[in-house]
């Protein structure tokens, strides 16, 4: 089952940010768009490709009025280790979650029941807690912090704009589509 368009199921945990441990929860996430950036694991390969790529963006993410949360079955104390260890990880300024419990993980339905660890999945969360796009890849396949923010885009333009969707490689200031009966067949 897609969990595209339900609302984030209830979780807490604790987090490493700015330096410090904190506690939060699905219901610090209602009221502005959000970014779940799952990944395996702490001191891998790939993880901290994408985890510095979306750190190198994270103030255009920040300029929208996102919020990124990374999450890994790793503890907060893990994370804080490779924070201070990895010069790709030290940029981070973003939320790293914990999931120790799985429960965050199986949530989302990215966990991999028999290793413990998450999928590489990225959820797409809007003001009222509901996931509007996700994108889940195969262990080596890294992501995109620049088509991330083009989704993003996408995603709180059709929110503004009922009635207007964003077609294949729109980039804001493109033109959208109306869907109407005068425009079928017509693309």
């Amino acid at each position: 089952m897609s969990v595209i368009n339900t609302e984030i199921k209830p979780f807490k945990a604790t987090a490493y940010k700015d330096g410090k441990f904190v506690d939060i929860s699905s219901d610090d996430i209602k009221g502005k768009w959000a970014v779940f950036f799952f990944y395996p694991a702490d001191f891998t390969f790939v993880c901290p490709t994408e985890l510095g790529d979306v750190a190198d963006h994270y103030a255009e993410f920040q300029k929208l009025g996102v919020e990124i949360y990374s999450v890994s079955t790793d503890t907060h104390f893990t994370h804080k280790a490779w924070h201070d260890s990895s010069e790709t990880i030290g940029k981070i300024k973003y939320t790293m979650i914990g999931d120790p419990t799985l429960a965050i993980s199986r949530n989302f339905e990215v966990l991999r029941e028999d290793q413990g660890l998450a999928n590489r999945g990225t959820f797409i969360v809007d003001p009222q807690g509901v996931i509007q796009a996700l994108e889940i890849t195969a262990e080596g396949i890294g992501r995109d912090a620049k088509d991330l923010l083009r989704k993003v885009k996408a995603a709180q333009y059709v929110a503004s704009h009922p009635g207007e969707v964003c077609p294949a490689k729109w980039e804001e200031g493109a033109a959208t589509l109306k869907p109407s009966f005068d425009l079928v067949g017509k693309i």
